[in-house]
Parts: structure tokens; C-alpha cells; sequence
């Protein structure tokens, strides 16, 4: 008995009648929480529901609209979820940031009092390089603030996307039921 896989299509040819099962996995909830996913293992995979198709013939066969529909918010679930895991990253990274630059521009006062106090050569070396670590973070922070915003604007743009999506797959799966009403 030989099983070939190709693109969830699996095929049985140890019968004479081909059978093709179609698997339609359903959205996981493993990107919400990227330490779970290296420990996954394949028992904690979601079982797939299937359609078998018998020469030719399908066995509770799905909609083309309807699995594209599930599809789609399969795929809306899973990145959603990721846009969100990301923009928790990006503000925790963001406070950080906030953080480290107010303990440098406090570091950088009390430099300058020292300076005031004892201005050695070995002090203004240090003052220097607190200088250029502050203004290195200071650039890396706006760039941060921009990036987040950028991710914003996408997750914006998504959303509105995938509202647009939503009420054209009602409104087709509303035509296709009035259609087959009126048959």
C-alpha cells in the first residue's frame, strides 16, 4: 500500500477505485503563542475534516464559496493573531527603549555634574561615549515609534480588507442561496 501526499490531497491507489480525501484543517491557535509552537507536537496538530471523493463522485462535498470562506478566515484568524502578537513585542520593545534612554539621559546628568566637580581626561572619554551610546538609542527609538506605526497603518488596512471580504462573501452567499431557491 502506497500513500502519497500533495497538497492535503492524499491519494490511496491500493484499490482499484481511486479515493482522494481533500482535508480542510481547521485555524490553530498556536501563533498566539510563539514559546508553545517550539514544544508543539504532532498530537497537539487540529484533525483535519474531510471530504472523499469516489470516482469522481464527492461525498459531502463543500461549496467552492464556503471553503474559501473558511479558508480565508482561517487565514484571517491565524494573522490576526500574529499582528497582535507582534504588536505586543513592538510595544514592549518600544517602553524599553523609553526606558533605557531615560536611565542614559539621568546617566548623562550625573556624568555632567562630575564634570562640573573634577573635570579629568578619563571622565571625558566616558562622557563621550555616553554621548554616542544616548544618541545611537535615541535613533534606534524613532525608528521603533516608526516601524510601529508602519505595522499600524498595515493592521489598519487589513482589517478594512477583510471587512471589505466579509460582506462580498455574504453577499455571494446570499446570491447563491437565492439562486437556488428560485431552482
Amino acid at each position: 500500500m502506497s500513500d502519497e501526499t500533495l497538497e492535503n490531497h492524499h491519494h490511496d491507489s491500493s484499490e482499484d477505485a481511486s479515493v482522494v480525501v481533500l482535508a480542510d484543517p481547521e485555524p490553530s491557535n498556536a501563533a498566539t503563542d510563539s514559546d508553545a509552537d517550539a514544544s508543539a507536537t504532532a498530537d497537539d496538530a487540529p484533525h483535519p475534516s474531510a471530504t472523499t471523493a469516489v470516482d469522481g463522485d464527492e461525498i459531502n462535498a463543500c461549496d467552492s464559496s464556503s471553503s474559501s470562506s473558511s479558508v480565508a478566515e482561517a487565514l484571517s484568524s491565524m494573522l490576526s493573531s500574529v499582528i497582535r502578537d507582534f504588536d505586543s513585542r513592538a510595544e514592549d520593545a518600544g517602553r524599553s527603549q523609553d526606558q533605557l534612554s531615560f536611565a542614559i539621559d539621568r546617566l548623562t546628568r550625573e556624568l555632567d555634574q562630575l564634570l562640573e566637580d573634577a573635570p579629568l581626561p578619563f571622565i571625558m572619554q566616558h562622557a563621550v561615549k555616553v554621548s554616542g551610546v544616548r544618541k545611537r538609542v535615541s535613533s534606534l527609538n524613532t525608528l521603533l515609534k516608526s516601524i510601529q506605526r508602519r505595522l499600524d497603518n498595515i493592521d489598519r488596512m487589513y482589517l478594512i480588507e477583510l471587512n471589505a471580504l466579509g460582506r462580498e462573501s455574504s453577499r455571494r452567499k446570499s446570491e447563491t442561496e437565492l439562486a437556488s431557491a428560485v431552482y
